[in-house]
């Protein structure tokens, strides 16, 4: 080890070397190119000094109003060494000022000589010009033309701002090159298992970069105003009835919603995994259908039907009954039947991985089949409870599209910060109320992880069980199949009104039957669709490895800052989409990374926002998995990759597919965060789709979104015969 550490100190001694001597040389040249630009331009400029007198006054207002890089001023009798200012300099008045001020600075005096001596002269230091820092001073002779003759000297100041900004990039690119390698020659040089140590790395830098920094941004723009570090915003909004009422009715939509979303979630997921139920695929398509489309399409929906002058409400009102779908009751129905999908994806991978050999002992020793239930499904599948309440909470605090259209008297904090952003453009009170939302999340998140670290949930201890116990009787069956297929029928008959959208001019205005929305909508749309599906399949494999890597590390190896990395990766998801999206812009707008307007930022964000679904459900499904399954192949001589590749991801299989599918599923149909995002050569569907709702082009909007949907499901059937079932582990309900 001693020899080891030697020779990594030996190796970092010569790569500062290297580097050192790579630094000085580009940061030396740029300066060197940059000053003799400014030289060309003062010889330029001095070359064309007026002839006559008289004009020289004229000539330096044109100079003035035309360069931007620099100022110039104008002495006509040089001051000998010592001797005061005889005549007052004329032009910009802030340089005038500081010659003034500074006549008697050896800088000065020395500038001033080298102009008598028809020398140019570039300041050792740089001054302060105005109000701006960092301005370099030339001093060059003014000759008139005509004859010849030394008129006086010309003051040049300036803007060192570019050399400013490159030497922080450097400075930047070079600190990170050097702990690059350095981490790069530890794992080689020193870890005992590299491959883990460079993964663990890897993530550490991806959630330091691409939230850790982001968010930073975004909370230290909530300490600014005026350009100054201030807290007036937060005592604003902490002091404010209006917001603190925003954070409770978040609280409440939040909690509302998770919990009867996980209800419907854990419904389809048994009856799916866990019953013999008929029409089980059916059950299935439904199950994800609400995540598929936009988010504001099954909103725009529930209006249409259920809104002051939707077609069912029409009708209720004849028969004598009124009531309002706006208001927390509407959301919460509105967010129940968009989010369970997120329960549902969750929950049904950890259903299938019980092993019911647990079930059928009991069963064996006559208790009945609810007590089997109770005592041992349910509590085994209570980390994947915990994981589906908790991102369905999530996702309800960070959403702004439902309330925009449903929220009604009910304020919350989502809704706060886009309009802060939106419609007053003051960004830090967005921030501070996007920020705001962290608080319940994260509560909420170490609560979870506290309970689940105390007990153990472990079925999976060697061969899995090909079979699965049905645990209802037929008349307990029936009765959760109706259930489910009275939620199916309402979704049916919400994304049934999105499809007659296709067929009609404008839905809720003209139904006159009609083709034209079909193809113009496929008109305007080609590149939109083009790129959506682009940056949508660039995004999934990428979220999905990276999801199920972050979870292995996070259930498998125990390292310092592993909470720490837990809380990063959880972050985006309690994000409004609002926030993430400007803070990506203040991020990665200036060096040293520049990523606005690529295909890049866009990639990130789908992502970063999408990782903790398949960590969450990587950490659940590896939860019920002996880790004495790994160890043994690891004694078998398999390294770390080859366990992961042919041990672990089969077994989190259904996990991992679920990673897969809601990661294309969210790219495919963002919109809050990617509408920051997007540029002239990289657009979206879902943008356009939301600007055809705004302009009530319901019928154009209607298409796109079914031609989403067609999208979507064809996608998760190319990823079913590309990821196919792992015999060994299927399982028959018997």
């Amino acid at each position: 080890m001693n020899k080891r550490l030697i020779n990594f100190i030996f190796t970092m001694l010569f790569i500062i070397l290297v580097g050192s001597w790579i630094y000085t040389s580009v940061r030396n040249e740029f300066l060197k190119q940059s000053r003799a630009a400014q030289r060309r331009t003062v010889e330029t400029v001095t070359a064309g000094f007026p002839s006559e007198y008289e004009h020289i006054d004229e000539w330096l207002n044109i100079l003035s109003e035309e360069a931007n890089d620099y100022k110039i001023a104008f002495i006509s009798e040089i001051p000998m060494p010592g001797e005061k200012l005889s005549s007052k300099p004329e032009g910009d008045s802030e340089l005038v000022n500081l010659i003034e001020t500074s006549q008697n600075d050896s800088e000065f005096s020395k500038g001033f000589d080298n102009a008598a001596y028809e020398e140019i002269y570039r300041s050792v230091k740089n001054w302060k010009v105005g109000t701006k820092e960092e301005q370099a001073l030339f001093f060059a002779p003014a000759v008139s033309l005509k004859t010849h003759e030394l008129e006086g000297a010309l003051i040049f100041a300036f803007s060192t701002d570019g050399e400013q900004g490159f030497m922080r990039m450097l400075n930047t690119l070079f600190v990170g090159a050097f702990i690059l390698f350095a981490v790069v020659i530890w794992q080689l040089m020193l870890s005992r298992d590299p491959i883990v140590g460079f993964a663990l790395a890897g993530l550490f830098l991806m959630t330091l970069t691409f939230v850790a920094y982001p968010l930073f941004e975004a909370l230290r723009l909530s300490f600014i105003e005026n350009g100054k570090f201030s807290l007036s915003i937060w005592k604003t909004i902490l002091q404010s009835e209006g917001y603190m009422s925003a954070l409770w009715g978040s609280l409440k939509l939040g909690c509302w919603t998770a919990t009867f979303s996980t209800i419907v979630g854990f419904l389809f997921a048994f009856v799916v995994s866990r019953t013999n139920a008929p029409c089980k695929k059916l059950i299935s398509t439904m199950g994800v259908l609400p995540v598929i489309s936009p988010p504001f399409s099954l909103t725009l929906s529930i209006i249409l039907l259920f809104g002051n002058n939707g077609l069912i409400t029409r009708w209720l009102r004849v028969i004598g009954l009124n009531f309002s779908i706006y208001g927390l009751p509407g959301l919460v129905l509105v967010q129940t039947m968009g989010m369970f999908p997120i329960a549902f994806l969750t929950l049904v991978g950890v259903l299938q991985a019980i092993d019911s050999t647990y079930e059928e002992a009991s069963l064996n020793l006559s208790a009945t089949r609810f007590k089997t239930f109770s005592s041992i499904t349910f509590p085994l599948a209570i980390p994947g409870l915990l994981s589906a309440w908790l991102l369905v909470f999530t996702t309800s605090l960070a959403d702004f599209a439902n309330p925009l259209l449903l929220a009604g008297d009910l304020k919350v904090l989502s809704l706060e910060s886009y309009i802060e952003v939106t419609g007053m453009n003051r960004l830090g009170h967005g921030a501070a109320l996007s920020i705001l939302l962290l608080l319940p999340t994260l509560t909420a998140f170490l609560a979870q992880r506290f309970w689940v670290s105390k007990r153990s949930f472990v079925t999976v201890t060697g061969k899995p069980s090909g079979r699965i116990t049905e645990l209802t009787t037929p008349t307990v069956r029936r009765i959760l199949t109706g259930i489910i297929f009275v939620i199916v029928f309402m979704l049916i008959l919400l994304y049934g009104t999105i499809f007659a959208g296709c067929f009609v001019k404008n839905w809720g205005i003209d139904y006159t039957f009609s083709l034209e929305n079909i193809t113009e909508a496929i008109t305007r749309s080609k590149d939109a669709l083009f790129d959506t599906v682009t940056l949508a399949a660039a995004a999934t494999p990428i979220a999905g490895i990276i999801a199920m890597i972050a979870a292995l590390l996070i259930v498998r190896r125990k390292f310092h800052g592993k909470r720490f990395l837990e809380m990063l990766l959880m972050t985006p998801f309690a994000l409004p989409g609002t926030l993430v999206g400007i803070s990506y812009i203040l991020a990665f707008n200036h060096a040293p990374i520049i990523l606005v307007g690529t295909a890049a930022i866009i990639i990130i964000n789908y992502v970063i926002r999408e990782l903790p679904v398949g960590i969450e459900g990587g950490i659940a499904s590896l939860r019920q998995i002996d880790p004495s399954i790994e160890e043994a192949a690891t004694d078998l001589g398999a390294d770390q990759a080859t366990v992961f590749r042919t041990v672990v991801l089969p077994l989190v299989r259904p996990a991992f597919l679920s990673s897969l599918s809601y990661t294309f599923v969210r790219s495919m149909t963002a919109v809050s965060a990617v509408i920051f995002l997007i540029s002239a050569r990289w657009y979206h569907l879902t943008v356009l789709i939301y600007n055809f709702s705004e302009n009530l082009r319901f019928g154009l909007a209607s298409v796109l979104s079914t031609v989403l949907i067609i999208i979507v499901f064809g996608a998760f059937g190319l990823m079913r015969l590309l990821v196919r079932e792992n015999t060994n582990l299927m399982k028959n309900v018997t």
